[in-house]
Parts: C-alpha cells; structure tokens; sequence
C-alpha cells in the first residue's frame, strides 16, 4: 500500500477534533444531550470516556489519573438538556479544570500530528500520532512545512502566533516520525528575539511584543529554498505597522532573508542572529525580469488581468467585459456588508501611499442600485464613494458611506446632485493616514467630497470581526432587488509608491 503523510497543526479545539473523526471515531462528536444521555447506558458512557482517554493518550497526552468511569461521571455533572456541545468538548471541558490543563495547552493545542492517507482507498487511514511540540514556549504552532536534506527531516514551523509574537522554529530527526530535535537557536527568525513562555495565550496578535528595535514585524511563518548557486533563501511573512498605533494597514506582507547552513546542519540567517532584517545582499543569480502589472487598465482585453480580487467569489459570476468593448460591466449583488455574493472587483493595496481612479457610467433606478470606488477590508470595515438614486432629492446622486466594525454610517451634507448619461471620474486618495475621495466630471478638475478617514483602522488590531484580509481598492456594485443591474468602468488605475515607508 503506497502512504503518504499529511502534517496539520493543531491551534485550536475545533481541528482537534477534525483530526479526531478522521481517525474514525465518530461517537467522539455526538451531540451530548442525545447521544451521550438519552440514548447510552452507564457501561458505555465509561467506554466512550475510555475511548476518549486512549486518543488523547495516544497523542502523548498525560490523563493526570483520570479513568472511563471518573471521567464519564464528571462529563454527567455537566449535563444540559440545551446544550449543544460534543461529548469531546465536554472531556476536555473537565479535564482543562484539573492540573490537565497545562499539559493539554502544550500538546494537544500546540503539537504537529501525522495522519497516514491512502491514495488508493482515498481516505485516511490509522490514527493520529502527535511528533512535534514545537521548538519554543511561545505557543501558537502552526503552519508545519516537512522537508528532507541530506540525513535529516526537517520541520518548520510558525510559533508565537501571526502578530507581534510571531517566529519561525525548526527542529529535524533522522526518521520522519521523530523524535525530533529543537533546533537550539529557535527562533530562527523572528521580530521579537527573547523566549517567553506564552502557550496560555489566546490573544495571538500580542500587541505587548511590539519591538521598536525592528522595522519588520510579525515575522514568521516561512519556507526556504536551496538554490543550484548554492545560496539558500528564506520568505516569510511580515507586517508593518503605523506607529503608535500598531496598526498594519497592508497585512500580511512577504519578506525574504539571506540565509546558510551550518558545518552541523542547522539553518541560520547568514549575517548572524535571528531579527529579521529590512536589507539584504541581492542574490547572484542572473536577474530574471517579471512583467510588472500595469497601473493603468483599459479593460481592452475580453480576459481580466491578474492582480485582481473579489471576496468569496469567482469574479467571472459577476463581470462581463464583452458587452462594451474597451469597458468592464460589473453586475450588481448583495451589499458591500454580504458575507454572501457582492461584486467587488479589486486590487491588493501595496503601499500606505497611492492614488485610485476610475470612470463610471451607471444609472441607477432604485435607492437599492449603487456603484462606484470602495477601499475595502472586510465586510465590517469598508469606505464607498458611490453612485446611487436619493429618494431625497428624487434624482441621481454621488455620495459617502462608511461601516466601521459593523456601524454604518452615511454623510447627507455629501450628497450631490449629477446627471445621468455623464461619466463620472472617481478618484480615492491614500496619503498615509488620511484617505479621501475626489470626483469629477472632466477627468482634470476634482472636488472633494466626504471627510478625511483613518487610513490605520483598515487593519487586524482595529477590526472587530474579520483579520488577515490587508486592504483592498476597488470597484464595485450593488444591486439589492434583483442582482441583475449593471454598472460599465471604463478604467481602473492604481498608482502607488512602493518606496514609501510606513510611520
């Protein structure tokens, strides 16, 4: 039977028990007050409780005494007749109120676990088997990266979790289901180069951690490569954020690190230490130039162009660029707040200072049909400079909204009256902290209209709801009736400076 392996870190409960069914236990996730009370016997309450005890012990995990019949009386005690938790969910509950607690932070919540999966039968075979905890105390594991070189396997992975605590680790062994060694420099890159012992710590974006000392932050989360040149290279991820607000406006960022092997095979940055470093020495493989993409797109093509974006969605469900040639025709859906379909057609924002641009042509029938520019992060965090019809005015109109962690609001002294059959420019401007809108009606002479937004609250540490998205520009609309009117943008034009920092 040919095998293969499948490395999953375990950050929380839920992939936990992901894992769990997979070794097919099924019973482990029957809900409580009907599979556990109403339909079982005493005897095989105590056994499920076994079986739990033998899975969690087989991972390595220490039972602190525990046995079926304890632990089936303790999962009685929490009986509900409402509640709609797992038997697991409630083992766990009571083991993580005994001594167990710390024990199960360090392993189960922060381990590596191999599953053998047959490709032949397609479905994963055997149990899991927990063979890494991770090279340091910082807790968070994730992102396991298994490669082989030379004797040895070797496992990277993420600890810290993706803030400001964030590190990359490394540990190798001769066989590929350990026993692991730590690599003793773990970190091997990071922001934050002191260990501390933060298993117990949810809150993974750990703002306290913020080191002034280094311009990249959140480092962590890598891969390497061995080059035929000999040279060896390291990409991570990064962040970086407004100072002091610790607010990282563009995401998730990659960063890339000189690196080299040592006489006793152990990877290391090649200049010595762990902070990961803002300049490197390029490499010496011939330069190999790639197509940048344009910050200018005339929508010619009947092809959309990489770069662009739509959450959730496939864009192609919602744009049409064959009906006017030379034009983009976005069909409008659910609102810009929809975790469902909404048109949004945009681009990943690179640089804390840059200037967007489009030309609409809409008519809008309903107070329910808008287009128009949007600077987007989430559903719950958007900004929209939009065409819509005002029932106030009775006419076509342009204005302003703003959701911000889920709180709309809207500008009425922005409202202003326009014309169908005229294009419209719409232009957004990001300068640092301060982002706002412009239009007009030439494409040379621009208005402003709205207020001025906080640029850094379009980020992980300000959103309530979502995180890991970076900012988005884009256009985008909405119809909320029938999903079938259409707005035509005639461009799209995204113009940054990639040079300039983020303070």
């Amino acid at each position: 039977m040919q095998k293969v392996f499948r490395s999953q870190a375990l950050k929380n409960l839920d992939e936990e028990f992901l894992l769990l069914e997979a070794g097919d236990i099924p019973e482990l996730t029957l809900m409580y007050k009907d599979g556990w009370y109403g339909e079982r016997t005493d005897d095989s309450r105590i056994a499920l409780a076994s079986s739990i005890l033998d899975v969690l012990e087989g991972m390595g995990q220490e039972t602190k005494g525990y046995n079926g019949n304890t632990l089936a009386q303790a999962i009685n005690d929490r009986y509900d007749e409402d509640a709609g938790d797992s038997v697991l969910y409630l083992a766990l509950d009571v083991l993580q109120e005994s001594d167990f607690y710390n024990t199960m932070i360090s392993g189960v919540m922060a381990c590596l676990v191999d599953i053998e999966y047959d490709p032949i039968q397609k479905k994963v075979v055997g149990m899991p088997k927990a063979f890494w905890r991770g090279g340091t105390d910082r807790g968070c594991i994730e992102a396991p990266h298994l490669t082989k070189r030379g004797n040895y396997y070797y496992i990277m992975c993420a600890e810290g979790g993706t803030g400001y605590y964030h590190s990359v680790t490394m540990g190798r062994s001769e066989n590929v289901w350990g026993p692991y060694e730590a690599d003793p420099c773990n970190p091997i890159v990071t922001s934050v180069p002191e260990n501390h012992n933060e298993r117990a710590d949810w809150n993974h974006l750990k703002p306290r951690y913020y080191n002034p000392e280094s311009k990249l932050q959140k480092s962590g989360h890598a891969s390497y490569v061995d080059l035929p040149n000999g040279e060896t290279w390291l990409v991570h991820l990064t962040s970086r954020p407004f100072v002091p607000e610790l607010r990282c406006t563009l995401g998730r960022e990659t960063a890339i690190q000189r690196m080299k092997w040592t006489e006793d095979g152990w990877l290391r940055m090649e200049n010595g230490g762990n902070m990961a470093q803002e300049f490197v020495e390029e490499s010496k493989l011939p330069e190999y130039p790639v197509k940048k993409l344009p910050q200018r797109d005339e929508f010619d093509s009947e092809i959309l162009g990489i770069g662009y974006y739509a959450p959730r969605i496939d864009p192609q469900t919602f744009i049409d660029l064959k009906a006017r040639p030379g034009w983009i025709r976005l069909r409008g859906q659910e609102s810009g707040c929809s975790l469902n379909k909404t048109s949004i057609l945009a681009r990943k924002l690179t640089s804390v200072q840059a200037a967007v641009t489009t030309k609409v042509d809409f008519t809008p029938l309903s107070y329910q049909h808008t287009a128009g520019l949007i600077l987007y992060y989430d559903n719950m965090n958007f900004v929209y400079l939009y065409k819509y019809f005002s029932d106030t005015l009775n006419h076509s109109a342009i204005s302003v909204m703003q959701v911000e962690n889920g709180i709309k609001r809207e500008f009425p002294e922005a409202r202003t009256f326009v014309e169908d059959g005229q294009d419209i420019w719409m232009r957004l401007e990001i300068k640092g902290r301060k982002s706002y809108f412009k239009w007009s009606l030439d494409g040379d002479t621009y208005k402003e209209i709205g207020p001025c937004f906080d640029t850094t609250k379009f980020s992980d540490e300000y959103s309530e709801f979502g995180e890991f998205t970076g900012t988005f520009v884009g256009i985008t609309c909405g119809d909320r009736m029938l999903h079938q009117h259409t707005a035509d943008f005639d461009f799209f034009e995204y113009v940054a400076d990639e040079t300039a920092d983020v303070k």
